[in-house]
């Protein structure tokens, strides 16, 4: 699904390390270290009026992310809220929004890969735009199987939510020559992994399934559905699960920031339905929690 521009995001303002820039004049170095080597750490937020959703969680693997590949200069999850905050007062947002946000190496003094040549400590990025839910969540996605492999923990672990995302462009480019949605990915002994974007859930007899995080990040928003879930004596289970078993399921469907949960419809031409009775009470169930998982920025 092809996202287009958004008029209301012609003048927004964009925060970058330490002030508000018209997007026309937002910009990093060529020496920052996400031009050279895609060395940062970026999450997503959604904003609602009650706040962001699970805000701290968000922050807290921001800061691990940062943490793993050895940043100086963190900024505190203080200093990043404050930063969110005046982004959205300057483009006066509260909802129906989008947050990029980003965290580099920062600028290095001389081009190379060696993270001693970045002196100027890191740099913060605030992008925050108009953006309504990114897939059709009524109609669903069709998704194609990528034979492109899904990060494990012994090449690149999936846990550092990095900027260096090739791996899910060359899936989600698979997918566009197809005329698809969305690639699905699997791990490197062929169990779904997750979409190239999103997490992944099955039904099947009444019980859902999503694939163990051995090689995909666990998002934030899977989690959450984990959790309601639970609470709702839903039966849940994390799984190996394979191509053969999503293609045969009841329903399914991916869970992320910028689409929330969305049906899966197809799996190279195999249709799913999505008509499933448990997969719409689930549906409903986030959709009524959402905000009660929004978190204030003061």
């Amino acid at each position: 699904m092809l996202q287009q521009f958004d008029e209301r995001n012609r003048d927004i303002q964009v925060f970058i390390k330490d002030r508000l820039y018209h997007r026309d004049e937002a910009k990093v170095s060529v020496f920052d270290s996400s031009v050279q080597g895609g060395d940062a750490v970026w999450e997503g937020l959604r904003v609602y009026p009650e706040g962001i959703v699970c805000l701290d969680k968000h922050l807290t693997r921001l800061h691990e992310s940062a943490k793993t590949l050895a940043f100086v200069d963190i900024p505190s999850k203080k200093g990043i809220k404050e930063a969110i905050q005046k982004t959205l007062d300057a483009n006066n947002m509260n909802d129906d929004v989008h947050i990029r946000l980003t965290l580099t190496r920062g600028e290095k003094i001389t081009s190379g890969m060696d993270p001693r040549v970045n002196q100027n400590g890191s740099c913060l990025i605030v992008l925050a735009e108009w953006k309504p839910l990114v897939y059709d969540n009524s109609g669903g996605i069709k998704v194609l199987s990528s034979s492109q492999r899904r990060n494990a923990p012994q090449f690149l672990d999936s846990k550092i939510h990095h900027a260096n995302l090739l791996n899910n462009i060359l899936a989600k480019i698979q997918a566009n020559v197809a005329g698809k949605d969305a690639g699905l990915m699997l791990d490197e002994h062929g169990f779904v992994a997750e979409l190239n974007g999103s997490n992944v859930f099955m039904l099947k007899n009444n019980i859902i399934y999503t694939p163990y995080a051995h090689a995909c990040l666990p998002g934030i928003t899977r989690g959450s559905v984990i959790e309601l879930c639970q609470k709702s004596n839903i039966p849940i289970e994390e799984a190996d699960l394979t191509l053969s078993q999503f293609m045969n399921a009841d329903a399914a469907f991916a869970t992320g920031t910028m689409g929330e949960l969305t049906p899966i419809v197809e799996i190279d031409g195999r249709e799913i339905s999505k008509e499933n009775k448990l997969l719409k009470e689930v549906m409903e169930l986030f959709k009524t929690n959402v905000r009660s998982l929004c978190e204030p920025l003061d």
